[in-house]
């Protein structure tokens, strides 16, 4: 038996270490011509020799494991390289143009007493990308479609109003109202992407956090959803993201990779600014993050394509025939880079080129000067449109490009590449001439010394104007832009909702299963059936929406290739490159990007889709805030489901999986209208009431929240003389109290709406007390519209004074009043001031536990029997009742012992 060191080492990287060598000589007599490479010709040439080797075992379709990461040098080869069908001369002077607008438009901004910010030096870096896509590639959306949809860097938003103003998109009057949306109104430009704040220019809200990575890799997604769907003809879209190195830091910028690979995205372009720097400092300052995300990319099944050193680096490359050049760039960190990016051609003569006579060699033949500009890739138009039209020509994978840019580039030496510029906003008049002299714009020192420094426009008539407008002209149109070609959807009648409206008779059912079933009632809708779209991260079954497998089935499309475990069971488990459910797997980031890029289509592509995003409610609004935040700004619409919701109402999960702030964090999002219903007949109201609002003839930017629970009870028919706008609004009266002489109002919403009706009871029989129960279906709306009405009455003083929708309903109710529900006191509390007596919350305040839903209850004093107690202290307190009372009903419920509480329905699963 061999010793330890006898033995072969484990080989990392996918090569075979159990397959058995059926010619072993032949083997060896690879190795040793391998071993004679190395001994006779250097590292460098066996390196080469072997990357060719895998080069053409790749052309011979021989399955080769994938390289992590390759040479620091462009993908594409100089030889390799297309024609590029632009005039060069041209579009440099439109981007000149765009420079100098740009940067100047972020320094008037910050004239004495505006100093509103912004951001000048990404955009610096990445104009060149932007350019050559806008020249040659970004499609409008003249021809009819939805043309392509391209996610810009939110930080380079200058960049793209500079643009708008050369095309006479926007006027010297816009650029002077930058970040002045309402001091400047009409003229404010919001800050960023704000497709809200600027609904017919940006298509997709972008900055920071990871959006935008993950918001393209799903839009791509919805797509080909679409299009197998025959929904709409998304063939020719192609969705591009420009993002920053630094951005790529987030996890959500990241974590979705896998998806656009697995399902073959190759409408799908990254284009990574890799300017090396953050906000504070470079990004891998002692690594290389080009070739860190090649690594990241590549493992995740995306096609690479490094831009990194311009064309005046061919003719060195060329003489690089030991390796010795491109073991130099393999090897310098990025912290290095950035200072080669800030020094002069003589320091990197001596700091690059000067420890090793081969490279020294090199460059004996060019000056300091021509040393200093040896540039990087992501600045060279011909570069760039080669990167460009590789990626969008691959096909089977998804394709990112790492283009290697400087930061501030051609700001001048005060900006470009320093740790600080990202914070640096005005240019001296110093800078203001250097930036000048480098772009050749014809602007006299004269007008830079005197006031705020100009803008530059060529005249609508010149060649560059005219090229730009000719270049979109072929394109199919201006971009961005954003437009709404979708018309209303016919929306279903009422009888669609009359099953729901029914009740439930004598069977219990949960509120997750009441909106279910008329789900699946809407989705037989001829009209209306086919743009519901089904999400959810990994849990159909727990929602009890496995019934849809088998109709709707799960969108793949790949289908189906095996045969399913299940597959003898009437819910089997069945996908389609047809379906219509969206499973995600277990992320609910990935399904909310689906959500937002569903919620769009009426704009997108022109398209109306209705997204349904059902989840753990504690995963919705808590986990991925960020993104119902961005889906407000896309001005998207649909329904969100936050099922399993509650404090206590899933309480064998415990802690992490206990609700009791959902609605909390809904009410913080304008765009969004939540609900906390209790039955399901409510839930059909809201339903077609969300469906008017977002999907009828005068819709609305907004999408609809529901909470719905796990907790299984007898929902009651609709009463005859439902008062439906009660429902819509806000609140109604559920049930009037018949008995007892002490009048009391409670209000409940959600599953808390039962006890409360078992605490009306107990109240009359055991205490005299009259109560009525008021359903409030949304305390946040009932909020939204008083806080409305008291804003119109600071405003307007002269006018009839509004009276709140809450106060007008209570107004003839006899208090006190007691809120309850299974949230923390702080939902229900939103409306406290606007109550017309006495108010009183119970609520499910601190963390939640596992235990019995009765005890739980108990735990928080949110039970009927704590209802009571509540209801009878509040009396006490306006001499209504004796005191007495309260010690003896505490003892009587044995409120001190959760113990004492009845479990109710057994347990709190998910």
């Amino acid at each position: 038996m061999a010793s330890g060191s006898d033995r072969n080492p484990i080989i990392i990287g996918g090569l075979p270490s159990q397959v058995p060598d059926f010619d072993p000589e032949e083997t060896q007599e690879w190795l040793d011509s391998l071993d004679a490479a190395v001994d006779e010709r250097g590292r460098e040439r066996a390196r080469y020799l072997m990357l060719r080797l895998i080069e053409r075992a790749r052309e011979k379709r021989v399955a080769v494991p994938e390289m992590r990461s390759t040479d620091y040098v462009n993908t594409i080869p100089t030889r390799a390289e297309p024609f590029f069908p632009g005039n060069e001369e041209i579009e440099r002077k439109i981007l000149n143009a765009t420079r100098w607008n740009a940067a100047v438009m972020v320094s008037r901004a910050q004239r004495p007493g505006i100093g509103v910010g912004g951001h000048i030096a990404t955009f610096a870096s990445s104009a060149s990308l932007y350019d050559v896509g806008f020249n040659h590639f970004f499609r409008g959306k003249d021809e009819g479609d939805g043309g392509d949809q391209v996610f810009f860097q939110g930080h380079a938003s200058p960049g793209i109003y500079a643009r708008a103003f050369l095309l006479d998109r926007l006027s010297e009057a816009n650029l002077d109202g930058f970040r002045q949306e309402k001091s400047k109104a009409p003229h404010g430009l919001s800050s960023y992407p704000h497709p809200r704040l600027m609904p017919d220019f940006w298509e997709f809200p972008t900055v920071s956090m990871g959006l935008g990575p993950i918001g393209a890799i799903y839009q791509a997604r919805m797509n080909r959803y679409m299009h197998a769907r025959e929904i709409a003809d998304t063939s020719k879209s192609h969705v591009w993201a420009f993002l920053g190195d630094g951005e790529m830091d987030e996890p959500e910028s990241l974590g979705q990779l896998t998806i656009a690979a697995r399902e073959g995205l190759d409408n799908l372009t990254f284009v990574v600014n890799c300017n090396l720097q953050r906000l504070d400092g470079p990004v891998r300052g002692n690594g290389k993050v080009i070739q860190e995300l090649e690594s990241v990319f590549r493992g995740a099944g995306w096609n690479v394509i490094k831009l990194i050193w311009d064309r005046t680096w061919d003719p060195l490359l060329a003489q690089d025939r030991d390796g010795i050049l491109v073991n130099r760039m393999n090897t310098t960190p990025d912290g290095q880079f950035q200072t080669y990016a800030t020094e002069s051609g003589a320091y990197i003569r001596d700091h690059f080129f000067g420890d090793d006579q081969r490279l020294r060699a090199m460059v004996e033949g060019m000056t300091d000067d021509q040393i200093l500009h040896l540039g990087r890739g992501g600045h060279d138009h011909r570069k760039i449109y080669a990167a460009f039209k590789a990626a969008v020509e691959h096909t089977g994978q998804p394709t990112v490009i790492l283009a290697k840019t400087v930061k501030g580039w051609t700001l001048g030496p005060n900006f470009e590449g320093r740790n600080a510029t990202h914070q640096m906003k005005k240019l001296t008049v110093d800078d203001l001439k250097g930036f000048r002299d480098r772009l050749h714009l014809p602007i006299s020192d004269k007008e830079l010394e005197s006031g705020a420094p100009p803008y530059y426009h060529p005249g609508r008539d010149s060649e560059e104007i005219q090229y730009m407008h000719d270049r979109r002209l072929g394109l199919g149109g201006y971009v961005p832009t954003r437009v709404v070609r979708s018309k209303p959807l016919a929306l279903p009648e009422d009888k669609t909702y009359a099953s729901v409206k029914k009740g439930s008779g004598q069977q219990s059912i949960a509120t997750t299963m009441a909106f279910v079933r008329l789900l699946k009632d809407l989705m037989r809708d001829k009209e209306l059936g086919k743009r519901f779209v089904l999400i959810a991260p990994d849990e159909y079954r727990t929602f009890g929406m496995d019934s849809f497998f088998p109709s709707a089935k799960i969108y793949n499309p790949l289908g189906q290739q095996y045969e399913s475990v299940d597959r003898e069971l009437l819910l089997a488990y069945k996908e389609s490159p047809t379906g219509q459910m969206l499973h995600d797997g277990i992320s609910e980031a990935g399904c909310t990007a689906s959500l937002i890029a569903a919620g769009s289509a009426y704009a997108t592509h022109g398209e109306p889709l209705i997204p349904v995003y059902v989840f753990y409610s504690m995963f919705g609004f808590q986990r991925t805030g960020d993104q119902f935040w961005q889906m407000a700004d896309q001005l998207a619409r649909g329904f969100v489901l936050g099922a399993t919701a509650g404090r206590t109402t899933l309480t064998g999960e415990g802690l992490q999986h206990a609700d009791g702030h959902s609605q909390l964090l809904a009410s913080t999002n304008p765009g969004c209208v939540a609900y906390d219903p209790a039955f399901g007949f409510e839930i059909a109201h809201i339903v077609q009431d969300g469906l008017r609002r977002m999907y009828g003839p005068d819709s609305e930017d907004v999408f609809y929240y529901l909470t719905v629970y796990n907790e299984p009870i007898r929902h009651p028919a609709e009463p005859a003389n439902v008062d439906a706008e009660g429902i819509v609004k806000g609140i109604y009266r559920f049930s009037e109290g018949t008995s007892g002489s002490t009048p009391a109002q409670i209000m409940a919403s959600g599953v808390a709406v039962p006890w409360a009706v078992e605490a009306q009871k107990i109240l009359a029989e055991d205490w005299n007390v009259k109560a009525d129960v008021w359903s409030a279906t949304s305390w946040n709306e009932l909020r939204r519209e008083a806080v409305a009405c008291e804003e119109h009455n600071l405003l307007h003083p002269e006018e009839e004074q509004r009276v709140p929708y809450v106060t007008r309903k209570l107004a003839g109710a006899q208090g006190p009043f007691v809120a309850v529900s299974d949230w923390m006191r702080a939902v229900p509390d939103q409306i406290a001031r606007w109550v017309p007596g006495t108010y009183q919350s119970l609520g499910a305040d601190g963390f939640g536990f596992a235990d019995t839903r009765g005890a739980a209850r108990r735990f928080f004093h949110i039970d009927a029997q704590s209802i009571v107690v509540g209801v009878l202290t509040e009396l006490a307190r306006e001499g209504k009742v004796d005191r007495s009372v309260l010690k003896q009903a505490i003892d009587r419920y044995q409120l001190l012992d959760v113990t004492a509480a009845d479990p109710g329905a057994a347990g709190g699963d998910a």
